[in-house]
């Protein structure tokens, strides 16, 4: 049985109930689920479970399956854990996730301002990068940074939509990041559309209008190899 994955359809919502399908030394598996499993370069949620006579287990982590379609939540050491078949909630940490939902949807816009292959990313909560094919030359921060932040400041609607393997194959320009290809195998593929801006496969959680964004600064930039030029970003304010 698969997990259904709930963010999918909601990124916003914060807890759910949810059956304990199994308890491996990997962690816990339900049969539905609000936590994002780390992948396409976004950290795994944290969070908790509260079981009916009151004990809260400590999510640290989440993660894939080795079960195709499923997803393991990671308990703290020395956690009380639930049973097969026993009935949860899920409570999301839902400061830490909107931080990396404003993150992702950034360097989304991010990869339109600097015009070239990605060829790498990862999202945490406290900042987010992106690696470039392009001269190092080419990358000034005060402009990313005021070109990004025009884009926030005149907000934008995100949009989720699906493609067909085959029309994926027929438009082979909509992957942008080399590194990390987008999830094949189920028949489709998960698209994030900014009107106007962007338009890419990907499965990771994202806020509704990029105007929640607020702002972005650029922490650094500098170069990981001959075709590695690397952009770190933090929220506007954020430590």
């Amino acid at each position: 049985m698969a997990t259904e994955m709930l963010f999918r359809d909601d990124a916003y919502l914060r807890s759910a109930s949810a059956r304990v399908l199994a308890v491996t030394e990997r962690g816990i598996e339900l049969d539905r689920t609000v936590f994002y499993p780390l992948g396409g370069g976004q950290a795994g949620d944290t969070g908790r479970l509260l079981r009916a006579e009151g004990d809260a287990v400590a999510i640290i982590d989440t993660r894939k399956a080795d079960t195709p379609d499923r997803v393991v939540h990671l308990p703290a050491p020395g956690s009380p854990l639930p049973q097969p078949g026993e009935t949860v909630t899920l409570e999301l940490d839902w400061p830490r996730r909107y931080r990396l939902m404003r993150l992702h949807t950034a360097l989304h816009l991010l990869s339109c301002v600097v015009t070239a292959p990605v060829t790498g990313g990862n999202i945490t909560p406290e900042k987010g990068r992106l690696d470039f094919d392009i001269d190092l030359s080419q990358l000034n921060a005060e402009r990313i940074e005021r070109e990004t932040n025009a884009l926030i400041a005149a907000g934008a609607i995100t949009e989720t939509a699906w493609i067909s393997d085959a029309e994926l194959d027929a438009q082979p320009d909509l992957v942008k990041t080399m590194s990390v290809q987008p999830p094949r195998g189920a028949g489709r593929v998960r698209l994030l559309r900014i009107p106007g801006i962007d338009l890419q496969p990907c499965g990771g959680t994202h806020v509704a209008d990029i105007a929640e964004i607020e702002g972005i600064r650029v922490l650094k930039i500098r170069s990981e190899g001959k075709h590695n030029k690397r952009v770190e970003i933090a929220l506007s304010g954020s430590d």
